[in-house]
């Protein structure tokens, strides 16, 4: 008797647990920015990112402070680039590399016009709700 009621505490233990590691998906807002200017131009569910393909700078992707009159980066979070190719909507992975910064150039020289830049963040605490980013 005494066993199985360990067991019963262990398992409800190891439930509450993961329920309450569950909760913390995306609680971290993130924005992609080359430079310091972030590249969505506005961070709510209209916004919408483009870059022209002579954009230079680096590229990263930060947790930020949003206020009604400033968005802030606030801490480098590492991230993978997929292209998806405009012709075919094929998503391909730019590269096998983590990057908490890479020169936006050597993305665009992928990309063509109508091309997507894809961020892909690798925590899923994260929230990068503007992750593709239309090459113009």
């Amino acid at each position: 008797m005494r066993n199985g009621l360990q067991l019963v505490l262990i398992a409800l233990s190891c439930t509450l647990t993961n329920l309450c590691v569950a909760q913390q998906t995306f609680k971290n807002c993130t924005a992609a920015f080359v430079g310091s200017k972030m590249i969505v131009n506005e961070y709510t569910t209209k916004g919408t990112c483009r870059l022209p393909a002579t954009a230079r700078g680096e590229l990263t992707v930060n947790t930020v402070e949003l206020s009604p009159t400033e968005s802030k980066a606030v801490d480098r979070i590492a991230f993978k680039i997929a292209i998806r190719d405009k012709a075919t909507q094929t998503l391909a992975l730019f590269s096998k590399e983590e990057f908490k910064q890479v020169p936006i150039q050597r993305v665009l020289a992928k990309c063509q016009k109508g091309d997507h830049i894809v961020l892909l963040t690798l925590d899923d605490s994260y929230a990068l709700p503007h992750n593709e980013i239309l090459v113009q």
